[in-house]
């Protein structure tokens, strides 16, 4: 049986790297267009750049209200959710806690639950509790729904962390929350940080419990704002465009600032240190 060559390897992945690099082109390349330039050729690199496109899609305000509200969010239920699963992950993978492999098993099963599942119970539990409508109905459930993969990847990442380093810092009298803070949150940035990127990624872009639970207009998040911006725009592609670019741009900056943790705190549970 013959075997796919280096070249033809190589081949393959540029035509996959380029598929899904063509949507992200074609939204910049028509996020500074005018919508005839537009209608003339979808495809091509703008010939007049312009960045009226973008300012337009501020204009009203309401972009920048969605905009906001996403930034709130997500910096809350991501923040919640990772201290949560720090202080969670710490006695489950380092110290001698019998009941910690019975909770991560549970928190394992819940990461297999489609959140779908969960919208009706969770919609008719809001209604009941009066916070429909309102911020901390859906960054309760956010965090909820993103403790069990956090904690399990901090769990692993915790389990490569050399025992010897612990047991020193007992020695020096440490106590339980000292060696957290001192010694465990500063080695575990890489994956600290891989966290707060995929949570962020996820709350960032996540519409069904956004649309469900947050149904007046100055409460929406961007995503869920911007499938209305689609519906009244549909014939100003440009604009649409731009709205979408502005979602992208928060993200992306949260990517470079922590990209050179992100690969360490991917890679830091695969092999025991």
């Amino acid at each position: 049986m013959r075997t796919v060559g280096v070249p033809a390897r190589q081949a393959v992945l540029i035509v996959f790297a380029l598929l899904a690099a063509f949507p992200i082109y074609f939204m910049i390349a028509n996020a500074f267009k005018s919508n005839t330039e537009y209608i003339n050729n979808a495809f091509a690199p703008p010939h007049h750049w312009t960045l009226s496109t973008m300012r337009q899609a501020l204009s009203d305000g309401e972009l920048f209200r969605w905009l906001g509200n996403s930034l709130l969010i997500t910096a809350i239920a991501v923040g919640v959710s990772t201290l949560f699963a720090a202080l969670a992950a710490y006695p489950i993978a380092l110290m001698q806690w019998r009941p910690g492999r019975y909770i991560l098993a549970v928190l394992v099963a819940l990461m297999v639950v489609p959140p779908i599942v969960l919208v009706i119970p969770l919609f008719q539990e809001a209604v009941s509790l009066h916070v429909l409508n309102t911020y901390r109905s859906v960054i309760v459930i956010y965090t909820g729904l993103l403790l069990p993969f956090s904690t399990f990847l901090l769990v692993t990442f915790y389990r490569t962390l050399p025992r010897t380093l612990l047991e020193a810092a007992r020695i020096d009298g440490a106590g339980t929350l000292r060696t957290f803070v001192e010694l465990i949150v500063p080695l575990s940035r890489p994956a600290l940080m891989t966290v707060v990127i995929v949570q962020a990624l996820w709350v960032w872009n996540e519409v069904l419990i956004a649309l469900v639970f947050l149904q007046q207009s100055n409460l929406r998040t961007l995503m869920v704002g911007l499938t209305v911006y689609h519906s009244r725009y549909q014939l100003d592609v440009p604009l649409v465009m731009a709205g979408m670019l502005w979602a992208t741009v928060p993200m992306v900056i949260l990517y470079l600032a922590g990209q050179r943790f992100f690969i360490r705190g991917l890679t830091a549970g695969g092999v025991k240190g």
